[in-house]
């Protein structure tokens, strides 16, 4: 038995949280869909440095590109929307199989547009349109200045991964702006029933951070009693955070509001766990899949998490479980004046920027690479390791 597929049978969808030139090549993403019943893939600014700073799959493409005389930007654009194209049509079968629920593959919109509405609409239009297929998402962030060009872009037709969200309210923001675009939508007599939209949910970061807090706070306790009770508290915030929001989507999208558009065939804002490899070796592997199934939601996997919950995942409905313990735990984080609210805003601005930092760190990457095979430098290096 494969949880990987087994999880698909309790409404819950399986993406992959990695995306590499390779791994289109050698088959890996047509497997994973054939035997793991994979059904999407996200990517980040991350996840490309790595797959272009970090290997050479890239290099007879950015050859030539650089003969052909492209800017760094448009190198980085070129190899990020041909990998996004060739795994879209990888996942077309998914895509039809399931009446264009899945088979959705994810591109972010450049992060330095992060606090720029007029040109994060702008610049996923342009995406949209460069990748040419109906079964991609387009991420914006969660940001201010993200919520009001995730409604201009649902009105304008385009699926939209929305990302970066940790906190209740910033969520509830997200759904309404979804609801709100589509219903611009309606109201121009365009149809609603086409426009795929996931709120991807952060989870195990918040764990880090507010374990950090109860740490220190267990460090200066000053007797055992108290020591329990903050060790209690210990890698519970993420979760139970990501349940109350699961039941404020079920609230959401079995209003009145959205039964019109439901009518008329919309589809629900899936919220999809994101950010679910496990970071403290002392918890389980496998903590923030196994903890998190729920129907209509997704759960997008990183490549070791991923292993180990094929190997050893627990398919069960667990999110609807615990549902007063995770509201209790919350309350008690707020008596002791840890702010949940507080840690997701910072977590939000330091991924922003993260996610900058990776960005610009690519197209130093890649510009350095321009510069030695330009010179032909990168022709000329070798290594001898003999018997290694």
């Amino acid at each position: 038995m494969n949880p990987l597929v087994e999880v698909e049978k309790l409404g819950q969808s399986i993406w992959y949280d990695n995306i590499r030139r390779l791994l289109i090549d050698n088959g890996d993403i047509a497997g994973k869909i054939a035997n793991d019943d994979l059904r999407g893939i996200t990517s980040n600014p991350t996840i490309f440095e790595k797959a272009i700073a970090g290997s050479t799959d890239y290099n007879d493409a950015m050859q030539k590109l650089i003969a052909a005389g492209k800017s760094v930007n448009d190198i980085y654009e070129a190899l990020a929307i041909e990998d996004i194209q060739r795994a879209a049509d990888l996942f077309t079968s998914v895509y039809q199989r399931t009446n264009k629920l899945d088979g959705y593959v994810s591109l972010e919109v450049s992060p330095l547009l992060a606090r720029d509405t007029d040109g994060t609409v702008a610049e996923a239009k342009r995406l949209w349109a460069a990748l040419d297929r109906p079964n991609v998402c387009i991420k914006i962030p969660a940001t201010p200045e993200g919520i009001p060009a995730i409604r201009q872009a649902i009105a304008a037709g385009i699926n939209i991964n929305v990302t970066m969200i940790f906190a209740l309210e910033n969520y509830e923001q997200v759904a309404d702006a979804f609801i709100s675009g589509l219903e611009d939508r309606d109201a121009a007599g365009l149809p609603v029933d086409h426009v795929a939209s996931v709120a991807s949910v952060f989870v195990s970061r918040i764990d880090s951070a507010i374990d950090a807090q109860l740490e220190a706070r267990i460090r200066d306790a000053k007797d055992e009693t108290e020591k329990a009770s903050l060790s209690s508290l210990l890698g519970k915030a993420a979760i139970a955070n990501a349940k109350i929001q699961y039941q404020r989507f079920k609230e959401i999208f079995a209003s009145e509001r959205f039964a019109k558009l439901k009518a008329k065939g919309a589809q629900v804002q899936r919220p999809l766990w994101a950010s679910t490899g496990t970071k403290n070796p002392a918890y389980s592997d496998v903590l923030y899949v196994d903890s998190l199934i729920a129907a209509d939601t997704v759960n997008t996997i990183p490549p070791a998490t991923y292993t180990a919950f094929r190997d050893h995942g627990t398919v069960a409905l667990t999110i609807e479980t615990g549902l007063d313990q995770a509201k209790a735990d919350l309350a008690k984080l707020a008596e002791i004046g840890i702010s949940l609210e507080a840690v997701c805003q910072k977590l939000q601005d330091d991924g922003v920027k993260a996610f900058a930092d990776s960005f610009d760190s690519l197209m130093q990457t890649i510009q350095s690479k321009q510069a030695a095979m330009t010179s032909g430098l990168a022709d000329r290096m070798e290594a001898s390791l003999g018997k290694a």
